[in-house]
């Protein structure tokens, strides 16, 4: 019976959900030129054979994708990172592994490789979308859309604004090819279409992780694929393409972070307006257990920042920490570095108390936490409070990797670190009253939600870094 189920909600429609994903992508590789590469697979090198045998995967990954995610939250805001992921997931076995096994060739693991294979990659994560959007669609168990949408969307577009004049008003105006006033229009519909897509109710601490995966998508979207549909041309991505639209991708990951905050704090500003019934708001937690936390965030900081300090003395880069404090010391610069990360621990803890059920969960909202202050510190707040232009361009940020490894060091650190101390005084599986109950049921819907593809995602996009190398 449940593998009856299973090939019902599952396989079947994930199969259809496969054969559409195949479409888009199989459109793709035809404006790139990759499709006999596939037809390689069978000895040929024929474009219609390529677009037949890629259909038949298409649909054989697709009924695959729906085994996987029957369990999960029917949502289409859910099921798009899970898409995203597998999409990403199949880039490294099929296209890097199995592709060329097939055809007779060494596995493409290196680097220049996988630049090569850049249309690939966004491909596949079109290709992983398109088939969680369309899965979604077509499971018989999927959630109705909400009767109006209007609140919500003014409200996004709110959210788009504020966060793209937020990010202006700090970095001020950009020369170059991409000043930040092109990116409004972008914003404006990014935040339009935030509330289409995502409708649960979640705290800030995971709106700002899917808001920043949320700004990836909008940066392959927008500045790379819908500018050379619009001129007529090849899509845009190629390895040349990704890294001239580079410089693009940090400003596009805080839009996207920022509009998600700002569209959270809306919606929790008009429900506690609009509506009466008690039922629908959270029960806050005392004054004391908030002090408790934010001491947790701390100490959890100072661990994180210790495991960082290592990273940033085999790269020399505690002098420039230093500067923050008009110093070129190291140990002055030790100090700052341990006092930050101090304040952005003690923000963790504010923005994800609570949400890891286990330290799985604490290392992947810290890896994802990590990644984000890598892009708003290290790229973007370091470089202007030292009388720096941010460093937002391809070559910055290949130079700016071992930051990015310390960070995620530091969030992974700080996430499992900021857990165990969480669960010494209040373990999340002793249900003591109805309050603790009801935890238990958020973490474990969490768990079905699209946490997990969330935290996988963001370092799926931060492997995608070492990829933009000149």
């Amino acid at each position: 019976m449940e593998g009856m189920t299973l090939l019902r909600c599952g396989a079947a429609p994930g199969a259809i959900a496969g054969l559409a994903g195949g479409l888009v992508f199989g459109a793709a590789m035809s404006s790139v030129g990759t499709l006999p590469s596939v037809a390689s697979i069978v000895r040929s090198d024929s474009a219609a054979v390529g677009l037949t045998l890629h259909m038949l995967i298409a649909a054989v990954i697709g009924a695959g994708f729906g085994v996987l995610v029957a369990r999960q939250q029917a949502r289409v805001g859910e099921s798009l990172f899970w898409g995203l992921l597998y999409g990403g997931f199949w880039w490294f076995l099929g296209a890097q592994t199995l592709r060329p096994v097939l055809a007779g060739e060494p596995v493409a693991w290196g680097l220049a490789q996988a630049q090569s294979l850049l249309p690939s990659l966004f491909g596949h994560l079109f290709y992983g979308a398109v088939t969680a959007v369309v899965f979604v669609v077509l499971r018989p168990d999927a959630a109705p859309p909400p009767r109006s949408r209007i609140g919500p969307v003014v409200r996004g577009l709110a959210a788009g604004t504020v966060s793209v004049a937020l990010l202006y008003a700090v970095v001020g105006p950009m020369g170059g090819a991409s000043p930040l006033t092109q990116l409004v229009p972008v914003a404006l519909l990014g935040g339009a279409c935030y509330p289409l897509l995502f409708t649960a109710q979640e705290g800030t601490g995971p709106a700002l992780v899917r808001g920043t995966a949320y700004g990836f998508l909008w940066w392959v979207l927008a500045a790379l694929t819908v500018p050379a549909l619009f001129e007529g041309r090849r899509l845009g991505w190629s390895y040349q393409d990704a890294v001239s639209a580079a410089e693009q991708l940090p400003p596009y990951l805080l839009i996207g972070a920022g509009t998600a905050l700002v569209f959270s704090w809306l919606d929790t500003l008009s429900r506690s307006i609009f509506v009466d019934d008690i039922r629908m708001f959270p029960r806050m937690a005392s004054g004391g257990r908030g002090f408790r936390a934010a001491c947790y965030g701390a100490a959890a900081g100072v661990v994180g920042g210790l495991v960082f300090t290592g990273v940033m003395i085999s790269v020399d880069a505690l002098p420039d920490v230093a500067r923050l404090a008009g110093s070129t010391s190291p140990t002055t610069g030790l100090i700052t570095h341990l006092l930050i990360a101090q304040l952005i621990g003690i923000m963790y803890a504010a923005l994800f108390r609570g949400r890891s059920f286990d330290a799985v969960s604490g290392i992947g909202w810290g890896i994802s936490y990590g990644f984000f202050w890598w892009v708003l510190g290290a790229l973007t707040l370091l470089p202007l409070l030292t009388g720096r232009d941010p460093r937002w361009d391809a070559a910055a940020m290949a130079e700016a990797f071992p930051s990015l490894v310390g960070h995620l060091a530091y969030g992974a650190a700080l996430g499992v670190v900021h857990y165990w101390l969480e669960t010494r005084t209040n373990p999340w599986w002793a249900i003591r009253s109805q309050v603790e109950a009801d935890r238990v049921a958020a973490r474990r819907e969490q768990a079905l939600g699209s946490a997990p593809a969330l935290w996988g995602f963001t370092t799926l996009v931060a492997l995608i870094i070492p990829l933009l190398v000149r």
